[in-house]
């Protein structure tokens, strides 16, 4: 299944900026057991009716249970939560 996190950062975050350690931290995904991919985008467009950054995570139904427990999506949560205005969440197969 496709597994979606779309965000958008409030004004003080440049999204840019924070790419390479987003893309550290959820490279970790891969060593959870049924994640087969992590790929990360950047808007090249910034507009106020649009979101920054989207996470496009290749895993299985129970792989999804497993990182929504782990370590990266709690760090994830702690580290880059509070500069996040609105996000989505979108599952698909």
């Amino acid at each position: 299944m496709k597994h979606y996190i779309i965000v958008k950062f409030d004004e003080s975050v440049d999204a840019n900026e924070m790419v390479s350690q987003i893309r550290e931290l959820f490279h970790k995904a891969l060593d959870i057991n049924g994640v087969d991919k992590v790929e990360i985008y950047v808007s090249n467009i910034d507009l106020p009716n649009r979101h920054d950054l989207m996470i496009k995570m290749s895993l299985s139904q129970i792989a999804l249970e497993l990182f929504d427990n782990s370590e990266v999506h709690k760090k994830w949560k702690s580290d880059y939560g509070r500069y996040i205005i609105q996000k989505t969440i979108f599952d698909c197969e």
